[in-house]
């Protein structure tokens, strides 16, 4: 494959789709894929009877990268550090292996350029996909429109986003996973994470299969440029680009509790909802301003409209019926804001069919965000249990609790002199369990929403 030379600030002339049929990757993958059958949860190859083989499976995913390296000259020195880290785990007899040098010297954040390929092979788990440190190799393309570049140079600065398309990969990718965090790399010490990277095609490939079917059943008639959202694929991805910009940053921004994204801390789920919501509802709020701003791009201002279609479908129709009923923080925060909308009289479900009051939308949906803005302010004055207590309060003033819940009875059902994790046991896994609205729709949706699993842009084209 040739490669021809770029301007300063775009891609250069390879077709890294094509890269997918190319025998380096195919050999590569093959060989990572049965490397994988050898490893153990922690990524090691704990069987000195696979030794011999896992060592020619790691000479096949070494000299494959090192044949496919000259079409991604940007990741020169990740790549040449993958080799020597691949080279350096089997020669210290295949242990936990360790990919802190290779993991450093990747950044790609640093070539945010549309349609930029990256080849990434690390032992990792795959987030809703492999919880094991396995192999796993990616061909990816980043996404960056220009009005994404445009947005991200202003307001919604965010210098560690990373918005990818699936090319190829591995089975740990065969999934529901759609994220690529350096958190997730087996390494010997947890450095400073200057990225994360999302598959923006996954998410609007099952947004536009889930939605469409969820109208479908529901009987809602979808605004025209809805419609568009549904039909259009690449359409679809640069929204979803722009919605979790967005997100992704607000996590640390705002009056916030100290913690909020509560790592390593283990706390009641609705709390992880809470703010998983608040993100979402900061990422509509600020969609319907640029939305109005006369100073933004057309293509910036006729995104950020989308994006407002895609924050309500996606938390209404997939999040609340999607995944287990054990402790489901993102499913809570998609029947709340569905309840919040019912409650202020913005969504009808009325002879068999749903029906939106879209002008009106935008107010509800933003004077939820409001609450859970009001809740963490006072958070900062607050003991921690009074916090939690106050969450629940919020939540359960929208959302009818499990009749069995202690939580539901009060604070003077709690032990709340006892220490936190005693109370946090107290919740139950389905402590807002679904409306009978969503029970039905649930059996109709099932099957659409688990074939999903794995999808890809260029699969739902």
């Amino acid at each position: 494959m040739s490669i021809t030379m770029a301007a300063p600030g775009t891609a250069p002339g390879i077709d890294y789709t094509s890269l997918a049929a190319e025998p380096a990757w195919m050999s590569l993958k093959g060989a990572a894929t049965e490397l994988q059958g050898l490893q153990a949860k922690d990524g090691s190859v704990p069987d000195a009877a696979d030794h011999a083989r896992a060592k020619e499976l790691i000479g096949t995913v070494t000299a494959s990268i090192t044949e496919l390296a000259p079409h991604f000259p940007h990741d020169a020195d990740y790549l040449r550090l993958a080799v020597a880290d691949f080279t350096k785990w089997a020669d210290a007899g295949l242990g936990v292996p360790d990919f802190l040098d290779s993991l450093l010297a990747f950044a790609p954040a640093a070539h945010r350029v549309n349609g930029l390929g990256h080849l990434v092979v690390f032992p990792m788990y795959t987030q809703n996909g492999s919880t094991s440190r396995l192999v796993e190799a990616v061909l990816v393309e980043v996404i960056w429109p220009e009005f994404i570049g445009e947005l991200e140079a202003g307001s919604y600065s965010n210098k560690l986003f990373v918005p990818l398309r699936f090319i190829d990969f591995t089975p740990g990718y065969d999934s529901n996973s759609a994220v690529l965090f350096p958190e997730s790399v087996a390494v010997r010490e947890t450095p400073s994470f200057t990225w994360g990277a999302i598959f923006q095609d996954r998410e609007a490939a099952r947004f536009r299969r889930v939605v469409r079917e969820a109208a479908a059943v529901t009987r809602l008639d979808l605004p025209a440029d809805a419609v568009e959202l549904l039909d259009n694929q690449a359409l679809t991805q640069e929204t979803f680009v722009m919605w979790d910009l967005i997100h992704d940053r607000t996590h640390m921004r705002g009056d916030l509790p100290f913690d909020p994204f509560m790592i390593k801390q283990r706390m009641p789920y609705f709390l992880y909802s809470l703010e998983e919501l608040r993100c979402d509802l900061t990422a509509y709020r600020e969609s319907v301003a640029v939305e109005k701003d006369e100073k933004a791009s057309p293509e910036a201002r006729r995104h950020a409209k989308l994006v407002q279609y895609a924050v309500i479908f996606d938390r209404i129709f997939r999040f609340a019926i999607t995944g287990s009923r054990v402790r489901n923080y993102d499913g809570l925060g998609g029947q709340l804001l569905f309840a919040w909308l019912h409650q202020h009289h913005v969504l009808h479900w009325t002879d068999t069919k749903l029906t939106i009051d879209w002008d009106d939308v935008p107010d509800m949906v933003i004077a939820l965000g409001h609450a859970i803005e009001e809740l963490y302010w006072h958070s900062i004055d607050r003991p921690k249990l009074a916090h939690w207590l106050a969450a629940y309060e919020l939540v359960s003033g929208t959302l009818t609790p499990n009749p069995a819940s202690t939580w539901a009875k009060g604070p003077d059902a709690l032990p709340l002199t006892a220490p936190l994790r005693e109370i946090t046991d107290q919740v139950m896994d389905d402590e807002f369990p679904l409306s009978m609205f969503y029970e039905a729709l649930n059996k109709k949706m099932r099957g659409v929403i688990e074939s999903t699993s794995g999808i890809t842009g260029s699969s739902a084209a």
